[in-house]
């Protein structure tokens, strides 16, 4: 048996285990704005998805789908004595949590924006959109990351996928430039998913949150967000204000949302504590430095 990748992962926090994973493109860093809200209440564990980030690809003749990523994160996750975690995945992160919970127990699935929840093969719309950014990135990232300085080009650039740019600092920018253009699993991965569509293996028991951004433009209402295959449990409730991936976009409420969905007893509670945390909270209005 070929032994599995190692995965590179970060770890901050204390309290119950709570993993979250990036979205195709993207890598761990893409959680930093929601961070330091949710370690004050959980170990928070951030994964590198093969092929991304610090992780290396999974081998030449292995096919980086969902169901098998979510595979080598169950081993990274079993190496780490990590049992039962609190789960939050955006876009293939998503649908990734998804198959986790097929695969070993969980405590709660939070999922933004996930991914697959298509009829039957990813949309037209969604190839285009995520080859032509991945282009972009790759071939224009000597030219762009300096642009990223200005919150004009940021939005340009970003507009699809990001609900407000211009709260994302320059920093944030050129990572995400950084993460699309060189990560050498995205054509793979991408290609792997292509053909397929989350299809339930087995019941969820656990408490399951879905949200999708009121500004997510890259998963259309009538052709991504089809949610027969979630339990029928699920939470459905929106992130306003927010895009595709959210979390620069108002890092406190994707936080928040995932605490009230780790613990739903709390009630509101929870949501105002993690927000009580911040002392410099943001409003939705308010710019990032």
């Amino acid at each position: 048996m070929r032994p599995a990748p190692s995965l590179g992962y970060t770890r901050r926090g204390s309290g119950e285990p709570l993993v979250l994973l990036h979205g195709l493109g993207s890598s761990g860093q893409a959680w930093n704005p929601v961070i330091p809200l949710l370690a004050e209440r959980f170990d928070v564990i951030v994964i590198d998805l093969p092929g991304f980030g610090d992780s290396a690809p999974l081998a030449a003749d292995a096919e980086p789908h969902p169901a098998a990523i979510a595979a080598v994160v169950a081993m990274t996750l079993s190496s780490l004595g990590i049992g039962t975690p609190h789960v939050a995945g955006n876009s293939l992160g998503g649908w990734v949590a998804l198959e986790l919970a097929a695969i070993m127990p969980v405590s709660s699935l939070t999922l933004l924006s996930p991914a697959g929840l298509w009829r039957d093969h990813t949309p037209r719309y969604c190839r285009i959109s995520l080859r032509a950014h991945r282009a972009l990135a790759r071939f224009g990232r000597p030219m762009l990351r300096p642009l990223a300085r200005s919150r004009a080009v940021r939005w340009v650039m970003f507009r699809q996928v990001v609900g407000r740019p211009a709260l994302m600092s320059a920093a944030e920018a050129r990572q995400a430039i950084t993460d699309l253009g060189g990560a050498p699993g995205f054509r793979a991965t991408l290609r792997a998913t292509l053909p397929r569509a989350y299809a339930a293996q087995g019941p969820i028991e656990a408490p399951v949150c879905v949200s999708f951004g009121t500004r997510d433009l890259v998963l259309l209402p009538r052709q991504s967000r089809h949610l027969g295959q979630l339990p029928v449990h699920t939470r459905v409730l929106p992130l306003p204000g927010t895009g595709h991936v959210p979390m620069t976009d108002d890092p406190v409420a994707v936080a928040s949302l995932i605490g009230r969905t780790a613990h739903p007893g709390t009630g509101r509670q929870a949501a105002d504590d993690i927000a009580a945390d911040r002392g410099d909270r943001l409003s939705p209005g308010r710019p990032r430095r």
